[in-house]
């Protein structure tokens, strides 16, 4: 019997190709998709042939699991209202932009019995895994300390609206860093400091984050985590990582297998990525553990403790300096 799902709010980027992935998948019957805002909602999901659910309650009644593409910090209330109705929830990051939005999330999940797995999909690179494999396989000796980037393109809309995401640059991109950190360390964050700007757009939001990531064992990380890329940029952003170890140095480009395309016309260069499909493979793990009642692979604390990393970022940023994660 195949997982029905449901999808909340085409509020999110990512929404597209969650949505993608679930119609492809031969164990999912994508039932439809409910957005309070009815004609955001019906815009997506017209040209995509999904059905437009206009009662929270009738798609609740009708699916297995949800997928949660809201705002930021609607994620909570989402969260507390699927899992009070007894569905598995794929849940977008940051998972809560704030320590109280993540406790109602975790307690509202543990109460129901209900899965939650956090929108991770860069775990699932190819280039990750092999940068992992290498590093446990001692080829460049212990990690001393990691330069890592995740730059991309200013999505405004509700992104800049503090109020909806909950920050800006730095909310928006850490997140996805710091667990990939967390996955190759196998260990977790204890200090943050980080530093804000808006110099890029001028507007009250942070658009430049620059952040650096301590660990228990003394490895540090620094991170980038800044809306820099102009519209003309050949790609929406990166993920790379420059692991420093006492042996030897690995540099990863998780998004630079791709093909460059040049063109007439005010945007000339593009990016084309070809391989694996992370939003596929992360929502296949995600449909396993569903059906088969199996460990869910990437858990909401995992999601807190990625989201914790950015909380601190802005604490930091108000208090001038580091901040400890409890």
């Amino acid at each position: 019997m195949p997982l029905r799902v449901g999808l909340l709010t085409a509020a999110h980027l990512h929404v597209a190709g969650y949505a993608a992935a679930c119609k492809a998948h031969p164990e999912v019957d994508l039932i439809g998709m409910w957005d309070d805002d009815v004609p955001r909602g019906e815009e997506f999901v017209g040209p995509r042939g999904i059905a437009f659910i206009a009662s929270f309650e009738e798609l609740m009644s009708q699916v297995d699991a949800v997928v949660i593409t809201s705002e930021n910090m609607r994620h909570a209330e989402l969260v507390v209202k699927a899992a009070a109705a007894g569905k598995h929830i794929l849940c977008e990051k940051p998972l809560a932009p704030t320590e109280e939005h993540g406790l109602q999330i975790l307690d509202a999940v543990e109460r129901a019995g209900v899965k939650l797995m956090t929108a991770f999909p860069c775990r699932y690179s190819p280039a990750f895994q092999m940068l992992k494999q290498r590093v446990a396989d001692g080829e460049i000796g212990a990690i001393q300390a990691i330069c890592a980037t995740n730059r991309g393109r200013c999505p405004f809309g509700w992104f800049v609206e503090p109020k909806l995401s909950g920050g800006g640059a730095m909310i928006d991109h850490v997140v996805h860093v710091t667990d990939l950190l967390r996955d190759l360390l196998g260990e977790e964050p204890i200090r943050v400091q980080a530093q804000i700007g808006n110099n890029i757009h001028g507007k009250e939001w942070d658009d430049t984050a620059m952040v650096t990531i301590e660990f228990g064992s003394g490895i540090f990380a620094t991170l980038d985590s800044s809306w820099s890329r102009p519209a003309s940029y050949h790609t929406w952003g990166d993920v790379t990582m420059n692991v420093v170890g006492e042996k030897g140095v690995i540099e990863l480009d998780l998004v630079g297998q791709s093909i460059q395309k040049y063109a007439a016309g005010s945007v000339t260069h593009t990016s084309h990525g070809f391989g694996a499909d992370l939003d596929a493979a992360m929502v296949n793990d995600f449909v396993r553990a569903c059906l088969d009642d199996s460990p869910i692979p990437i858990t909401g604390f995992d999601g807190m403790q990625a989201a914790r990393v950015a909380i601190a970022g802005y604490e930091s940023v108000a208090v001038g300096q580091p901040v400890a994660i409890s």
